[in-house]
């Protein structure tokens, strides 16, 4: 190749970069091959960041020169920063701090609602424990919002935008919390009350002591009520869902308890009847399913005793979900001890849509009866296909009311007191979308599982899981061996030519 020719592509090439470089400066994209579109931006978060009024400030602390497995999550939120800050038309800016450059910016992030985390790296061999700052503080006039941590895990989205539209929206809209009856009260969901917060007022709401349920309830919430419920209840619920009115109701017809393993059927408080009417039916017996959770058991072998994971059908990992907005992006939601639903068809006024089905390997187990911790299950106990957990009324009376029903009381329950425990993160998912597209109309649902938590691994045999193991370290090799071959083979028979003064 001649000497100017070269001088002449490299030119063209320093000219293209030049030229894209510019470009970029002024046109920001990004092409998003990722699974769920986890950066790119929904609609929702595109039609907050065009309707802002007043100017948010973003001070994003962050610490500067973080171990590699946490730089990308800078780089990450100051792409999705620029992209906010384009959307806003100027109602938005942001800046980045390191609060380790000063004892002052170190305090200051602490008071805004940044603490530094300890964070494991090794340098020079040595394992070594650092101070860093992953945190983002959003301000509107007097009022702050912190987003103390960043996580790693594509979720960067949901929690700025989530803390944009708490600063922007003037009045949140009420969800009605139903109390009495043997419902826990507003105290026993800390984390659903935490989550439904950022876009409404959560309250406790009283059917018995009102003459009708105020339409200024965006939707309301019942949750495992226990006590008989007097008709004229059930009067009000449907005079406030043929106004429009909006119904979440977590029920479970069954009542199991793992640790006497007592399986019962739940008292007749009138409410499998009342959903029957809306086309709805609540079965009388547990689901089991194949794909369930584990349980630790303690057994006696000798003077040991050994711990054992025991699968328990009684406790479904359901991960089986109809293609539906308050469905989207979840991956598993436990719930023990439900019950399955048929759907009654006559009224063709009512749109039943189901939401959550156990595996296609599933079964009952008739109430009252007793768990056998320790019962070896076999493929003749699960010989149902698909059955129904949770489903969708909509088109109630002329107002086109709605309700999510979910055959289980205790999924979103955290208890209080000593009793406490945290839920299960896609519970908390399944209940708040559902909560959100009864309530409310900005798509705000589909942030809220856009990051991936787990990717469980469908199960396989093991001659095909040793295939796969040692194909993924020898496939490659052999590639590389067949390449080698070929391009020999080649090689061979081009000096062949030239032997035979063949140089075409």
């Amino acid at each position: 190749m001649k000497k100017t020719t070269i001088i002449t592509q490299l030119l063209i090439v320093v000219a293209i970069i030049v030229v894209a470089n510019l470009i970029s400066r002024n046109m920001y994209f990004r092409i998003d091959f990722t699974e769920d579109q986890r950066y790119t931006l929904s609609k929702a978060t595109r039609d907050i960041l065009k309707d802002l009024d007043e100017v948010i400030t973003v001070k994003a602390y962050f610490t500067e020169n973080l171990p590699a497995q946490l730089a990308f999550v800078q780089n990450d939120l100051r792409d999705q920063l620029v992209e906010y800050e384009d959307l806003a038309g100027g109602n938005l800016i942001f800046e980045f701090i390191n609060p380790s450059e000063s004892d002052e910016l170190k305090q200051e992030a602490i008071q805004s609602g940044v603490a530094p985390l300890s964070i494991n790296v090794v340098e020079n061999d040595q394992q070594q424990q650092i101070q860093a700052f992953l945190g983002v503080v959003l301000k509107s006039g007097d009022n702050t919002e912190a987003i103390p941590v960043v996580q790693p895990n594509g979720g960067i989205e949901y929690d700025l935008t989530m803390a944009i539209k708490k600063l922007a929206i003037q009045d949140k809209p009420k969800i009605g919390m139903i109390s009495g009856y043997g419902s826990p009260g507003l105290s026993a969901f800390p984390q659903l009350v935490e989550q439904l917060s950022v876009l409404y007022d959560v309250e406790e709401f009283s059917i018995a002591d009102t003459f009708s349920i105020p339409t200024f309830y965006r939707g309301l919430i019942w949750v495992a009520p226990k006590d008989t419920i007097a008709p004229i209840e059930f009067s009000k619920l449907d005079q406030y869902l043929n106004q429009g009115g909006k119904l979440f109701l977590s029920y479970s017809s069954v009542a199991g308890d793992l640790q006497q393993g007592a399986l019962q059927p739940a008292p007749n408080i009138g409410i499998k009847n009342w959903v029957a009417g809306k086309g709805l039916i609540f079965g009388n017996d547990f689901v089991i399913d194949q794909n369930c959770l584990p349980v630790t058991v303690q057994q006696r072998q000798g003077f040991l005793t050994i711990n054992s994971q025991v699968s328990v059908p009684l406790l479904p990992r359901v991960s089986n979900f109809e293609d539906h907005p308050i469905t989207e992006g979840l991956e598993q939601v436990l719930l023990p001890f439900v019950n399955a639903f048929t759907i009654n068809n006559s009224d063709t006024t009512l749109r039943i849509n189901p939401l959550a089905f156990t595996s296609a390997k599933s079964g009952t187990l008739p109430a009252p009866g007793y768990l056998d911790i320790q019962r070896k299950w076999t493929e003749a106990d699960f010989p149902m296909q698909e059955q129904i957990l949770a489903s969708s009324i909509e088109g109630i009376g002329a107002g086109n009311g709605a309700m999510v029903v979910i055959g289980n009381g205790d999924f979103i329950i955290n208890g209080e007191g000593q009793q406490a425990q945290r839920v299960n993160p896609d519970n908390l998912n399944f209940a708040s979308n559902a909560i959100d597209w009864l309530a409310d109309d900005t798509g705000l649902i589909s942030l809220r599982t856009k990051a991936i938590t787990s990717r469980t691994l469908d199960k396989v045999e093991d001659g095909t899981k040793n295939l796969l193991k040692y194909g993924n370290v020898f496939a490659p090799i052999l590639l590389i061996l067949i390449y080698a071959g070929i391009r020999k083979q080649i090689r061979n028979r081009r000096k062949q030519k030239w032997a035979q003064g063949n140089f075409a």
